[in-house]
C-alpha cells in the first residue's frame, strides 16, 4: 500500500497580522476628532456663569446706591450713581490702604511658604522610603480633623509670650504650612513623578535636595501654581485668627471691614463698598494669572 504525502510549500508567506478589533479602531478614529457641545450644554454654561457672577454684580449694585435704596423692596438691580463716593468713604473709614498692604504681606508669605514646605513634604511622603512614613502621614492627615478653634487659647498665649501680639508675625507663623497642602502635593507627586526619574538622579550622584530642585520642582510646577492660588485666597479671606490676634491699628482686610459695620445703624451700601474693595485684588490676580491657573489644573488632571 502506497502512501502519498502532500507537497510542502517552501514559499509560504508570513502570517498576516491579526486585525485589530473594530471597536478599538473606532475609538482611535474618534480620539482625534473635536467634540461639539449641544444647545443644552451652552444653556447650562450660561446659567452657571450668571449664577456665579450675580453675587459680585449685586455687591457692585449695592455699593453704588445709598442705604435707603438698598433696604427697599424690591431691591435695585441696576447700578446707582454713588459707587465712587462710597468706595472713597470705605477706603478712608476702614483704613483700607494699610489693611491691603498687611493682607498682601500675610497672604503672600503664607502662600509661598505653604507651597515650598508642602512640596518638600509631599516629595518625601511620595517617593522617599524611611521608617514611620505611613504613620507620620496619618498623623499629618489626622490634624485636619482637629477644629482650629480648639487651639486658639494656647496659640494666643504663645504669641503673647513671644511678644508678637498685635503684629503680623502672629498671623503668619502659625499657618506657614498646612496639612491639606502636604496631602495635595503628595497625591500629585505620587502620580506625576515617575520613580525612574528619581532613580536616575540617584545614579548620577545627586542628593535628595538636588533631586528636589532639578527634578521635582519642574514636575510639580502645575500643582504648585494651583496650591499657591488656593492658599493665597484662603489667607486673604481669613477672618477669625487675625481678628483675635490683631487690632484696628494694624488690621488685615477682613478685620478692617468690621469697622464699617460698627454703629447703631449699619450702612449696608458702605459695607458693600468695602467688600468690593477687598475683592478687587483677588479679581485682578485671577485676570492676570488665570491662564496659568487653568493650565496648571489641566496639566494636573492629565498627569493624574
Amino acid at each position: 500500500m502506497t502512501t502519498h504525502s502532500l507537497p510542502v510549500r517552501t514559499d509560504t508567506p508570513d502570517r498576516a497580522p491579526a486585525r485589530k478589533p473594530a471597536g478599538r479602531r473606532l475609538l482611535r478614529q474618534r480620539a482625534g476628532r473635536q467634540h461639539h457641545a449641544g444647545p443644552l450644554a451652552y444653556v447650562l454654561l450660561v446659567v452657571m456663569a450668571v449664577l456665579s457672577i450675580f453675587p459680585l454684580y449685586w455687591t457692585m449694585v449695592a455699593a453704588s446706591t445709598d442705604n435707603t435704596r438698598v433696604s427697599q423692596t424690591p431691591p435695585p438691580f441696576l447700578p446707582g450713581p454713588n459707587l465712587f463716593s462710597n468706595l472713597a468713604r470705605a477706603w478712608d473709614e476702614a483704613a483700607m490702604g494699610r489693611a491691603m498692604i498687611n493682607s498682601l504681606i500675610v497672604a503672600g508669605v503664607i502662600a509661598l511658604s505653604t507651597v515650598m514646605f508642602a512640596t518638600l513634604a509631599g516629595f518625601a511622603f511620595a517617593k522617599l522610603r524611611f521608617k514611620g512614613r505611613n504613620a507620620l502621614l496619618m498623623l499629618v492627615i489626622g490634624t485636619m480633623l482637629v477644629p482650629p478653634q480648639l487651639g486658639v487659647v494656647p496659640l494666643f498665649m504663645m504669641m503673647s509670650e513671644l511678644g508678637w501680639s498685635q503684629q503680623l508675625p502672629a498671623v503668619i507663623f502659625p499657618t506657614l504650612v498646612s496639612a491639606v497642602g502636604v496631602f495635595f502635593m503628595r497625591q500629585y507627586l505620587s502620580e506625576a513623578l515617575p520613580d525612574e526619574l528619581v532613580e536616575a538622579g540617584r545614579v548620577d550622584g545627586a542628593h535628595s535636595l538636588r533631586i528636589f530642585w532639578s527634578i521635582v520642582l519642574p514636575v510639580a510646577r502645575p500643582a504648585m501654581a494651583v496650591l499657591f492660588m488656593i492658599t493665597f485666597v484662603h489667607a486673604w479671606n481669613d477672618f477669625f485668627w487675625p481678628f483675635v490676634v490683631l487690632d484696628m491699628t494694624n488690621p488685615t482686610v477682613p478685620v478692617a471691614l468690621t469697622q464699617l459695620s460698627a454703629g447703631y445703624v449699619r450702612d449696608q451700601s458702605l459695607i458693600m463698598a468695602g467688600a468690593l474693595l477687598g475683592t478687587l485684588p483677588l479679581l485682578a490676580m485671577f485676570v492676570v494669572f488665570g491662564r496659568q491657573i487653568v493650565s496648571g489644573i489641566m496639566a494636573g488632571a492629565v498627569k493624574g
